[in-house]
This record gives C-alpha cells, structure tokens and sequence, in this order.
C-alpha cells in the first residue's frame, strides 16, 4: 500500500493514493477531473464537499452491508437475577484489516475485529470471560468497573499461547469499557486491543432500538499521528450504509471514546437534541446536541426523533469527519 500521512490526505499531497476518498460527493465528469488534477487547495475542498454530502453506495467504506452488524447491535437484556453466570470466550488474535477504501492496517484484535466484542451483562452476575492469546505479543484484559485486584488484567500478564479467566461481579451498572493494559500500553490500544463493556441496572432501562458506537483512529503511517477516524472501525462506513431507526421508538446509543493520540473526540447530531448520561451510572443528563470525550470517556446517549429522513453525525472535530468519522441516521415511521 502507498504510504501517506494525515497531512497528505487532508493537503492533497498524495492524489493517487487518496483519489477514492475525494469522489465523495462529485458526480460524473467532476468526480474523474477530481481524481485526475493536481491536489493543492482545491483537493481540500473536495473534502468539504464530502464532509457536507456524501451519502450512499458511492461512498469509498471498505466492507459489506451487514459488517458491523455485530459491533453496532449489542447482545440482548437480560433480567436481574443475581448470581447467574455469563461467560465469553475472547481471543487475541494479529489481523491486517482494510480500516478505510484501499488503506490496510496491522491490527491486533480480540475476536479479530476493531473494536473488539461487545461484552453484556446485568448487574450481580457474575462474569466469566476466558481470555486466549493468540497474537504475537503478551497481552491482557483490563475491564472498567468494580472487581477484586487480581482480576484488574494489570499483573497477570497472558503470553502468546497462553490462557487466563476473568471471573468477577459485574458492578456497578452504567457503560464501561475493556482493553489491553500491557506495556506499551499506548500501541496496544491504538493497535486495536479495546471494546464496550454494557452492565444493566437491576431495574431495566425503558425500550429503546439499542446500538454501540466506539470512537477510534487510525495511524497508518507510524508517524503517531491518526490518518483515518472511525466508529466501529470502518472509516465513512455509515455514510455508505446508514442506520434505519424507526421514529416512534427512543434510539439508545452506547458511545465510548478508545481514540488514541488525540486528546479528545466528539459525537454531534444534525437536526436534533439528545438526552446524554456521562457513563450511564445515573439518572442524571445533559440536553444536546454535541459530547466531547476524552479518551475513556463513555455516555449513553437517547434520542427521541421528531423528524423522519436523513439526519448527519460525525465527530465535531471538522477533520476527523473528513477523514472517515461521520454517517447518517435514516429516520421512518
């Protein structure tokens, strides 16, 4: 693969490696004069472009209509019952991945995607997660939340080859996350070791059309800066596929933010207001349209559309948009 850097995508100094992302919202004879000509400002424009109104099967996402299906839909509720046991098994596995059109990337995964599994549970169950390494590097699990210390995937190191059960409580209930917390602990994130992590409260949250967003980037380069943005792994993937929800239901979205070297990421919804509870631990929100996380950082976010069609979001970072982390809700009744 050719070789660019953020500042090449957005600047346009590499046209031929980046030519597919910039036919976003071009049609015709414009979208060939865009691949073809030189890509100073101009180039930068067409990103704008794409950023305003790219929606639809010309979209450069990488991946069919259904591949994250797994990732954005999250295992089911289930009643309080204190004690039950709900167990998953979780591998480490190396994995190049196709992040944006054309653009591979050296992943290390669990279950051999980025992010990794979702993880549900209902609080005062009791969790078991049997965690096998199959990359080429030690790793572990660190899971967010209450449980004893030797259970916190800090000390017990998992070396290739190796096995080790996580076996606790799941509390306190609200949105949490899970990752890697070997050394460098910076790679090993930003490589892809990193998921959500979903305990319900005892008494179940209203109905809703449930679904999981994890915020991410991409550095390709090695350069330590991201060169594509995501949620879900797949750059401008909801652009090309966007996600049907009916009006007449509350939309429930798990958003949490694993973006690593960035200090922040951001969520914002075009066309209306939304109920956000930072960690989802309790009753209490905030009404907007926009949330800012840090890296961690996760909410719940509920949104009552008033409106059928087509409603944008993206990351209000303007070039994280343009560089893959944006998609659209198709609102019906």
């Amino acid at each position: 693969m050719t070789k660019f850097s953020r500042r090449d995508v957005l600047l346009g100094a590499a046209p031929f490696a980046i030519a597919p992302l910039c036919k976003l919202a071009l049609p015709g004879d414009a979208q060939l004069a865009s691949a073809r000509a030189p890509m100073t400002h101009r180039g930068h424009e067409h990103a704008v472009l794409g950023h305003a109104a790219m929606i639809g099967a010309d979209v450069p996402a990488p991946g069919g209509p259904h591949e994250l299906d797994r990732l954005l839909v999250p295992p089911p509720v289930l009643p309080h019952r204190p004690g039950r046991l709900r167990e998953y098994d979780v591998v480490a596995v190396d994995r190049e991945l196709e992040v944006a059109s054309g653009v591979t990337f050296a992943a290390w995964t669990y279950n051999g995607t980025v992010p990794g599994p979702v993880i549900r549970a209902t609080e005062d169950d009791r969790l078991r997660v049997k965690f096998t390494n199959g990359g080429s590097h030690p790793h572990t699990i660190h899971f967010h939340g209450i449980h004893p210390s030797n259970m916190d995937g800090v000390f017990e190191i998992v070396a290739p080859g190796q096995s080790f059960t996580y076996d606790f409580q799941a509390r306190p209930y609200g949105l949490h996350l899970y990752h890697c917390h070997t050394t460098p602990l910076k790679k090993h994130i930003h490589k892809g070791l990193y998921g959500a992590f979903i305990v319900d409260p005892p008494k179940p949250r209203k109905p809703a059309q449930e679904l999981v967003m994890v915020m991410n980037g991409y550095d390709t380069d090695g350069d330590g800066e991201n060169n594509f943005y995501s949620v879900n792994g797949l750059a401008f993937y909801y652009a090309k596929y966007p996600i049907r929800v009916r009006r007449s239901e509350t939309v429930r979205i798990y958003l949490a933010n694993l973006t690593e070297f960035d200090l922040i990421n951001s969520f914002h919804l075009h066309g209306e207001f939304f109920r956000y509870y930072p960690t989802g631990s309790t009753d209490q929100f905030e009404y907007t349209d926009t949330v800012m996380l840090c890296q961690g950082q996760r909410g719940i976010i509920e949104i009552d559309f008033h409106n059928a069609g087509q409603f944008m979001f993206h990351a209000h970072q303007s070039e994280f948009t343009e560089l893959g982390w944006m998609g659209f809700f198709d609102v019906v009744d």
